[in-house]
C-alpha cells in the first residue's frame, strides 16, 4: 500500500473530514478525496461512507487506519534507531500544554529541555478540555492534560497515557473572610457563597460537578473565567471564593483552605500517540516532564 495513501487516511480519521485534512496536508480536498478513493480501490474494501454533507470511516476503514498508524510508527522507529546511534535524541519534540500547568512546569522545564544538545521543543499553551485531548495528538507529539482524579481515564487503542502529577484543589478565599481563620473548611459552610469557576467542560469545573454529585451541595457559580489569575484578583477584591489548584495559587493575595472530608483533585498527565515513546527526542521530553513533576511536588507549598 502506497505510505501517502496511509497517511492522508490516517489524517482524515485524525481531523475527521475531508477539509481539515487537506489543510493539514497542505493540498485541495479533492486531493484528499482521490488519495482516498486510490487507497480503497488499491485494498478492495470500502474505506468511507457518507454521513451527512461529510464522509465517515467504517468499520474496515478504522481498521485499517490502526495498522496504518503501526506502519507509520515502524517508518518512525527506523527514524529513531538512527538517532540512538547518534548517542542523544534529536529533532523537533511538539508539547501542547494547558496553561496552569505551564505555571506550574515550564519555568522549570524550559531550561531541563535546553540541556539536551540537538533537542529543540515546541511548545504551544492550549486550553483543552478531555474529549479534546486525543485530537491534539494530530498536531502535537506530547500533550500535558488534567481532569478530575474521579472521571474516567483517557483510552484508546491509539493514545498512551503517563501520569505526571496529582495536584489537590483548594478553596481560595478572600482575605478577612469569616473562615479564614480555619485549618480546613466544609463545603456545606459555602453552600451560601459566590462561586467564581471555569467554563463547564474544563477539568476544574467537573470537580465542583463532582462534588457537587457526592455531598449534594451545590456551589452557585456567578463568573466563569478560564484564566486563574483574574480569579485570584477577584476572590481578593471580595467578588466570590474559588476551587484552585493548590500549587498555583497565589497565597499573597488569598487564603488557601483545604476542603474537609473530601478528596479534590486534578490528575496531571501526558498523553502521547501509540509508539511515539520509541522515538528518544519524546522519550528526553517525557523523562523531563516526569522529573518536573516530582520535583514541584515534592516542594513544601
Amino acid at each position: 500500500m502506497d505510505l501517502g495513501r496511509l497517511r492522508t487516511l490516517r489524517e482524515f480519521a485524525d481531523r475527521g473530514s475531508v477539509t481539515a485534512a487537506a489543510l493539514a496536508l497542505h493540498c485541495t480536498p479533492s486531493a484528499v478525496s482521490q488519495q482516498l478513493r486510490a487507497l480503497q480501490d488499491e485494498v478492495g474494501l470500502t474505506l468511507t461512507e457518507p454521513a451527512g454533507r461529510g464522509l465517515r470511516l467504517t468499520d474496515a476503514g478504522r481498521a485499517l487506519v490502526a495498522r496504518a498508524d503501526d506502519v507509520l510508527a515502524a517508518l518512525e522507529r527506523a527514524e529513531s534507531e538512527l538517532d540512538a546511534y547518534r548517542r542523544s535524541p534529536r529533532g523537533r519534540v511538539r508539547l501542547a500544554i494547558f496553561p496552569s500547568a505551564g505555571l506550574l512546569l515550564l519555568p522549570g522545564l524550559l531550561p531541563r529541555f535546553a540541556a539536551t544538545d540537538g533537542l529543540d521543543v515546541e511548545v504551544r499553551d492550549v486550553d483543552m478540555t478531555p474529549p479534546e485531548v486525543p485530537g491534539l495528538l494530530a498536531d502535537h507529539d506530547v500533550v500535558v492534560t488534567h481532569r478530575d482524579e474521579h472521571a474516567a481515564p483517557f483510552a484508546g487503542e491509539r493514545i498512551d497515557v503517563v501520569p505526571l502529577l496529582r495536584e489537590p484543589l483548594d478553596v481560595a478565599l478572600p482575605p478577612g473572610h469569616p473562615l479564614g481563620d480555619r485549618e480546613r473548611v466544609e463545603l456545606t459552610e459555602l453552600a451560601g457563597e459566590r462561586w467564581i469557576s471555569v467554563d463547564v467542560g474544563f477539568p476544574v469545573d467537573d470537580v465542583l460537578v463532582s462534588l457537587a454529585t457526592r455531598t449534594g451541595v451545590r456551589p452557585r457559580v456567578e463568573y466563569r473565567f478560564n484564566d486563574f489569575r483574574i480569579t485570584e484578583a477577584l476572590v481578593a477584591a471580595g467578588h466570590g471564593i474559588a476551587l484552585l489548584p493548590r500549587y498555583t495559587m497565589d497565597t499573597r493575595r488569598v487564603l488557601r483552605r483545604p476542603l474537609a472530608g473530601i478528596r479534590a483533585a486534578r490528575l496531571i498527565e501526558a498523553v502521547l500517540r501509540a509508539g511515539a515513546l520509541r522515538r528518544p527526542a519524546v522519550t528526553a521530553v517525557l523523562d523531563a516532564l516526569k522529573t518536573e513533576a516530582a520535583a514541584v511536588g515534592n516542594e513544601p507549598h
